[in-house]
């Protein structure tokens, strides 16, 4: 594969610094679509829809024949339902408040589209991680709003800033907490032929 042969179609700075730090080039193709969950859709088939549409998104503004990347991550809580990033401080507190002192399940879809080949040729997969927070106080929630960190991050926390305060225990995939499950990432890459 040549130098520049992938393009992310995500605007996230984590899975920009995930790539970097795994020596993989790419170039940057971010795309917005509707990510409101379908009716009776499940939370695994809502992140590899998402992800799949992301990458055929891209696709489709780009028109090259270069393998599309793209990730949608979310958080399922105690009762089954799915945190995607909070649209303001009262959303982001009650995340947080069904989030504190249980475990959750941090959910990536990832999806590669390879249009060296066909537009609808795409690789998919889910990656599961159970997260556990300690128990948060009001003052606990309220500093952790003042930092700016949970406005563009599902379940309104971010497990490698300042959010790791929040966190207690994570059973599966760090990177996945972050966005991109890199070890699965990487070994898809190596199957399907990016270096």
């Amino acid at each position: 594969m040549g130098r520049t042969e992938l393009i992310l179609a995500s605007g996230s700075p984590r899975r920009r610094e995930l790539l970097t730090l795994a020596g993989i080039s790419f170039e940057l193709g971010p795309v917005e679509i509707d990510e409101t969950p379908q009716t009776k859709e499940s939370p695994l088939q809502l992140v590899k829809r998402l992800s799949q549409q992301k990458a055929l998104a891209s696709f489709q503004h780009h028109q090259r024949q270069f393998f599309y990347l793209s990730a949608d991550t979310i958080v399922v809580s105690p009762q089954g339902k799915v945190f995607g990033k909070p649209k303001g401080e009262k959303e982001a507190t009650r995340m947080l408040k069904a989030l504190s002192g249980t475990w959750h399940t941090v959910i990536s879809g990832v999806a590669v589209l390879d249009a060296r080949k066909s537009a609808s040729k795409h690789h998919v997969f889910c990656v599961k991680t159970r997260v556990r927070f300690r128990p948060l106080s009001r003052s606990d929630i309220q500093g952790y709003l003042a930092t700016g960190e949970p406005w563009d991050k599902a379940g309104a926390y971010a497990a490698q800033g300042a959010g790791m305060t929040l966190v207690q225990e994570i059973r599966g995939s760090f990177t996945n907490v972050v966005g991109l499950p890199m070890a699965e990432t990487l070994a898809l890459f190596k199957k399907i032929g990016i270096r």
